[in-house]
């Protein structure tokens, strides 16, 4: 990214970007969610709330609270689980790419104390 900056991009994008050339592929990616989920526990690394909203976007795509729209709105039910899943998918990615370029910086960084 940019300068070392880390953007944030919009969930659907973030699916286009996926298969950019120079950006991590999607089995880089997904190797890194052990690591992120560790780093965040450990606090290390900033992605607690916005790993937390795409938790809570994978809850509602398997609850079966989802169902219900289903039953009574047929394709406004399917229609909101694309929406959902989209968000999930794109905001996942995103993070994932996110957590790999403060991986890569993080090993520039000499662990201590700046003394000024």
């Amino acid at each position: 990214m940019a300068d070392g900056a880390l953007k944030r991009h919009l969930a659907w994008t973030a699916l286009l970007r996926v298969f950019k050339p120079g950006t991590p592929g999607v089995g880089r990616r997904l190797a890194a969610i052990p690591r992120m989920i560790k780093a965040t526990f450990k606090r290390e690394y900033d992605g607690g709330a916005r790993l937390a909203m795409i938790a809570v976007a994978g809850a509602y795509i398997v609850s079966p609270i989802d169902a219900v729209p289903e039953l009574f709105l047929l394709i406004l039910g399917v229609v909101d689980d694309v929406a959902v899943a989209g968000y999930f998918a794109g905001a996942l990615m995103d993070e994932l790419e996110r957590f790999l370029e403060w991986e890569k910086r993080r090993e520039s960084v000499i662990p201590g104390h700046v003394v000024g």
